[in-house]
């Protein structure tokens, strides 16, 4: 069930959502936290709606969308209510704010009252972030803060903005996509013959945040030389190698799909690779509200690799049918 409020007001808002609260019995309740997605009006909106609705059937939340529309326009704040098969399982505010309620100190102003009490807050900002988004007037109310270099008009800045000027309780979605990196690699390096790890090289697209990361990360965990090349070809991240004694431990995803797990003495292992889906990132980072160390370690790592000039060829996989 979809409810317009026109022209109106948060305390309207309030009082149609006990309204609502009242006539559908407790599709309301039990709620574990608020998640508040900060974007500008447009077509952007129903996207991250989506992917909220779908993390919430395993964070059930309620979910406060600050849509920012004309600054030029006479103030006007035009507000709909989701809640039922139109919100997953949460409820669904969106607040489309106008002329000087379109300004991010406004926002805040608007999202206070609509907050669940004693329950955490974790703002999302799907598209452009602020450079600092812990001194954004609805970043100082969240206790986590999620942002989206790759989603950035220019990822390059945004990611350096996420290195210099990271505080605890700030994520990003660049990060989240390498948890199946990671997975794989730790425990490739699980299994015998438990060697140090010499060096690593990491190649991946020119522009690819979540390369540079996944670099930061091993140099951050293994204390070895780390270079992060160009590849050749492939989208996103697209190989991790791995130098030990006997023989390295490569990763290999050339097609953004399937990858391949390659170590000394073992056959071959095709893995399912394909770049994750913002609903199963969301979902992740709503799991955890407490500061994510490693996260922080891998960042600070990334100054300490070293760069590549010459692209990184990788051999399309044999996929048997």
């Amino acid at each position: 069930m979809i409810v317009d409020l026109p022209s109106s007001t948060t305390s309207a808002v309030n009082k149609k959502l006990v309204e609502l609260r009242e006539d559908g019995g407790v599709q309301a309740l039990g709620r574990v936290l608020t998640l508040v997605i900060i974007t500008d009006d447009g077509s952007a909106v129903e996207g991250a709606i989506e992917a909220a609705n779908s993390a919430s059937r395993e964070h059930p939340c309620r979910v406060i969308v600050l849509a920012s529309g004309q600054r030029k326009a006479a103030p006007r704040l035009d507000a709909q209510i989701r809640v039922g098969g139109d919100a997953g399982a949460s409820e669904v505010i969106v607040l489309r704010g106008y002329g000087a309620l379109a300004a991010p100190e406004a926002g805040a102003g608007m999202v206070t009252p609509l907050l669940l009490p004693d329950a955490p807050v974790v703002a999302w900002w799907p598209g452009e972030a602020p450079a600092v988004p812990s001194d954004d007037a609805v970043g100082r109310l969240a206790q986590r803060r999620i942002t989206d270099a790759l989603s950035s008009k220019n990822p390059v800045k945004a990611f350096e903005q996420r290195r210099a000027k990271h505080v605890a309780g700030d994520t990003d979605l660049t990060w989240t996509r390498l948890t199946p990196w990671r997975a794989l690699l730790a425990t490739a390096l699980d299994a015998p013959p438990h060697e140090d790890v010499t060096s690593a090289v990491v190649a991946g697209e020119a522009v690819s945040p979540s390369t540079d990361l996944i670099a930061g990360w091993l140099v951050s965990r293994l204390g070895v030389k780390v270079k992060r090349s160009p590849a050749a070809s492939g989208p996103g991240l697209v190989s991790v190698v791995l130098e030990r004694p006997s023989g390295p431990v490569e990763l290999l995803r050339p097609d953004g799909k399937v990858g391949s797990l390659r170590q000394p003495g073992q056959p071959d292992r095709l893995v399912a690779l394909p770049r994750r889906e913002l609903r199963d990132c969301l979902a992740e980072e709503l799991r955890r509200l407490d500061p994510d160390e490693i996260y922080r370690a891998a960042l600070a790592g990334v100054a300490r690799t070293t760069r590549g000039r010459t692209p990184v060829t990788v051999p399309a996989l044999a996929v048997s049918s």
